[in-house]
Order: structure tokens, then C-alpha cells, then sequence
């Protein structure tokens, strides 16, 4: 299933991914910094959002209170429920 998030307090604007069950493939974002968001889809390419969740919750980005990746584990989750 493709999912489309809204990030909220980031540079990007949207998370897009694809969920089967709950691992999670094909994640792009629109905006943001150029570089680190072509590293972390690679990266977290194939994972389970519990598996992203753990390593990316909570990250913050300088003085935010969130980072690119806090709301990739957000929209993980997000898509998660919304296949049920």
C-alpha cells in the first residue's frame, strides 16, 4: 500500500512510502536536505517500523523538536494503522 505523510516541523513537506504488512519500502521525501534524504530510504530500505521506530523516534534536527527521520517513524506507524 502507498501512504503519503505530511510531515509537520521539518524542511521536507511529505513522506511518501509503501507498506506490506510492516515492512517498508520505496520511502521518498519531498524537500528537505538534499543528501540525507536520499541516505536514509537506502538505508532503512526492507525494515520494519518497529525496526525504524527504534532507531528514529525522537531524533531531533539542531533546535527542533523533531527531525526527518522522528517523522519518518511517525509516518511508518501512521501507515501502518491506516492498513488495518
Amino acid at each position: 500500500m502507498e501512504y503519503t505523510y505530511k510531515t509537520k516541523g521539518t524542511c521536507s513537506s511529505q513522506i511518501t512510502l509503501n507498506i506490506e504488512g510492516e515492512i517498508v519500502t520505496n520511502v521518498k521525501f519531498t524537500g528537505g536536505c538534499n543528501g540525507n534524504l536520499k541516505a536514509i530510504p537506502r538505508l532503512v530500505d526492507g525494515w520494519t517500523v518497529e525496526q525504524i521506530e527504534e532507531k528514529l523516534s525522537g531524533l531531533k534536527c539542531g533546535l527542533k523538536q523533531t527531525s526527518c527521520g522522528d517523522q519518518l517513524a511517525k509516518a511508518c506507524r501512521a501507515a501502518y494503522e491506516a492498513q488495518k
